[in-house]
This record gives C-alpha cells, sequence and structure tokens, in this order.
C-alpha cells in the first residue's frame, strides 16, 4: 500500500498508525517530528505532478483544506481520492476509521481507542462562557458556523459568538468584535500564529487564552491530550 495525504492531521494518523504505508505529504505535514516522506507541496498548491509520480494506491484529503480541482486533477490522472468530512468531534473519530481501514489498518489503534476514551470522559462543564475565537488577522476572520474547532470549544463549555453565522469562517471587522460582548477571546496559533505580543492588545480588558491550534483544529493523535491540553490552556485564561 502507497498512501499520499494532503491533510497534516491525518498525514500524523497514518504515519503513527501504518509508517510504512506513507509515501508523501505535504509541507505543512509537521508531525511526526521526523516525517521522513516525499513533500509534494502545500495544502491549497499540491504538485499533482509529484503526487502522480509517487504512483499511490490511495490520496487522502479532506473537503475544507484542499480545493476541490487539485482534488479532481488526481482523479483525472487515475488516482484513488478518499476526501474526509470533519466538522465534530464524533465526525472525526468516524472519518479516521474510515481513512485508517483504507489505508489498511486492522482493527481500530490503541491511540485512538485512547482519544475517544478522554472525550467521552469529559464532565458535562459546569458553566458556559461565550467567546471570540479568531483564526486570522489582517483581515480578521473567526470561527462561524459548523466547524470542528466550534465542536471542539463547545464540549469544553465554550460557545463561541459567531456560532449561527451563515459562513463558516466569517471576516469581522475588530470593532464588531470587540463590541459583541465576550467573555473570552480564544487565540490559537495556527493557522495565524497568535501569540502574547500578536493578538491581545487587540482586546484590551479581555481575558485572552493562547491554545494549541494543533490540539484546537487536528483530528488525529493529539485528540488524545486535546481535552487536558485545551482546559488548562482555557482555565488559566480566566484565572
Amino acid at each position: 500500500m502507497r498512501v499520499v495525504s494532503l491533510v497534516p492531521s491525518l498525514t500524523e494518523a497514518v504515519a503513527v498508525t501504518l509508517p510504512a504505508v506513507l509515501v508523501g505529504a505535504t509541507d505543512w505535514c509537521s508531525h511526526p517530528v521526523g516525517l521522513d516522506v516525499t513533500r509534494i507541496g502545500g495544502t491549497k498548491n499540491p504538485r499533482v505532478d509529484r503526487i502522480v509520480a509517487l504512483a499511490p494506491d490511495l490520496v487522502i484529503g479532506n473537503e475544507e483544506e484542499n480545493r476541490g480541482p487539485d482534488l479532481e486533477a488526481l482523479r483525472a490522472a487515475g488516482l484513488r481520492v478518499l476526501v474526509t468530512e470533519v466538522r465534530s468531534v464524533p465526525q472525526a473519530f468516524a472519518e479516521l476509521e474510515r481513512v485508517l481501514a483504507a489505508c489498511g489498518a486492522r482493527g481500530r489503534p490503541s491511540w485512538l481507542g485512547e482519544a475517544a476514551a478522554a472525550w467521552n470522559a469529559l464532565p458535562e462543564p459546569a458553566a458556559r462562557t461565550t467567546a471570540v475565537v479568531p483564526i486570522w488577522r489582517r483581515p480578521w476572520m473567526v470561527l462561524g458556523r459548523d466547524t470542528f474547532a466550534g465542536d471542539v470549544l463547545a464540549r469544553l463549555g465554550i460557545d463561541h459568538a459567531y456560532a449561527d453565522h451563515p459562513e463558516r469562517y466569517p471576516r469581522i471587522p475588530l470593532e464588531e468584535l470587540r463590541a459583541s460582548g465576550p467573555d473570552l477571546v480564544v487565540l490559537p496559533d495556527e493557522p495565524y500564529r497568535f501569540t502574547a505580543d500578536d493578538g491581545p492588545e487587540a482586546f484590551p480588558g479581555l481575558p485572552c487564552a493562547l491554545v494549541s491550534g494543533r490540539h484546537l483544529t487536528w483530528y488525529g493523535p493529539s485528540l488524545r491530550a486535546a481535552p487536558r491540553v485545551l482546559a488548562e490552556a482555557l482555565r488559566a485564561a480566566r484565572r
């Protein structure tokens, strides 16, 4: 089996579970650390010719992270392409099992069972907090409706202010974000790398939680630690 992954989350999942099958991954696939496979460009601009030259049995992508024309070009070249859709934690587990089975896994890997157990063990939040969750600035963009990261936060007691927006990642002027009256601002370090010096200054007087983007937005082995890592960061910001 030869697999090319166009999604960092799925790259890590396959590499940890079936390391011998992965032959190609994007330039943004940073985990596992030290991953040694052919790099095929970015998630939004993969090198179709390089992927075809690898002669994979399967290319795995995602409907949000990858562009339709690139996926169609791979299919037109005669490659089998599996496209995932992940907009909630339960859907992430279902799609991971589907991807790993397609890559040749026999049964659920231990890390996936541990991750499911960690999320199933989450207690019901004692109180709920409303947050603005920027994912980009210049222009400011935030979580909107129907997102995986939004579902992750909801399970931790965080309701994001634009969950009912018609767009999934709307552009919202900073003045409107401030005026929406959030209790908290959640600032991940990807896709935009918010830091203590880049982000909180835009929201004076509001507590800001700097969180791991990998634990907030990735669906793979990082799901094992995500409930603990994110909950700790959120608690620290609200003290």
